[in-house]
């Protein structure tokens, strides 16, 4: 009887134990200014390619385990993804371990991490900070450049940059001829670029999505992963490989002109006596 109660004491002691480092772990966390808690991978090679610098880094949530996370640092034009475990006493890192993540932060800022399968040498600079607004797409992403300034962030709305960047192939219906082509497009602030393919220097085209009107899913052309965007003189038919890339292709696209829309409507009402 008296082995069981100090059997279930134990037990509960542990569960205490542990509930208490929990709770330590998810305050150091949130004091943490560069823990992005809900941001997903890509979302975040998005955000430090988009608004980072080299040696940009920010910490977030893993899609494993409760106790993982990703440290994703910027390493010139990649971003880079190292684990951190988290074992209920200390946080594992590599071959180290560390009492705090304060601790492996300064660690790293005076050593070069090794970049896994090219060999480059990364140093960990400038921490992302998660405080600034959200487009809806991307969770905690925030436009950091006003806290380098000193300036508010309505200063820095047209010379800010871009937020969302994509690349990649999509198939295109021709405008006269309508067969369907691979061309490789890049998005990049307000501009949609397609290329003949990855290599090609020149653009076949720039489409300027302030003449955009919308961007959607389309199902008259008969093609799987298909979406159309609707200029005035033209309605051009992209489709994708996956339904998850023509999905993200028109999310950050439709988030595109939900920004454009709210810069045309402030650009309005300043100018309004």
């Amino acid at each position: 009887m008296g082995a069981g109660k100090m059997e279930d004491g134990g037990r509960m002691s542990y569960q205490l134990d542990r509930q208490h480092h929990g709770d330590n772990v998810e305050e150091e966390l949130q004091s943490l200014g560069w823990y992005h808690d809900n941001l997903t991978r890509h979302a975040a090679e998005a955000l430090l390619l988009s608004n980072g610098s080299d040696g940009s880094y920010l910490l977030r949530k893993s899609n494993g385990r409760v106790n993982l996370f990703s440290l994703s640092v910027r390493a010139k034009d990649s971003v880079k993804h190292f684990h951190v475990e988290y074992t209920g006493t200390s946080y594992k890192f590599g071959f180290n371990e560390f009492l705090s993540l304060k601790d492996l932060i300064m660690h790293f800022a005076n050593q070069p991490l090794i970049g896994s399968e090219t060999g480059t040498l990364i140093v960990l600079k400038n921490p992302y900070p998660r405080k600034v607004e959200e487009p809806s797409i991307y969770e905690s992403v925030r436009v950091h450049t006003a806290m380098q300034t000193g300036k508010t962030e309505t200063d820095l709305v047209p010379s800010a940059p871009s937020l969302g960047t994509k690349e990649g192939y999509l198939t295109k219906q021709g405008r006269i001829v309508k067969n369907w082509k691979t061309r490789w497009f890049t998005l990049h602030r307000n501009e949609l670029k397609y290329y003949k393919d990855q290599m090609s220097t020149e653009p076949i085209r720039a489409l300027d999505l302030t003449e955009c009107s919308a961007v959607q899913f389309d199902y008259s052309q008969d093609k799987v992963n298909c979406f159309c965007l609707v200029f005035p003189m033209r309605t051009y038919y992209l489709y994708a490989k996956t339904g998850v890339e023509a999905d993200e292709w028109i999310k950050i696209l439709q988030w595109k002109l939900s920004q454009i829309r709210k810069q045309a409507q402030r650009g309005s009402s300043t100018l309004r006596p």
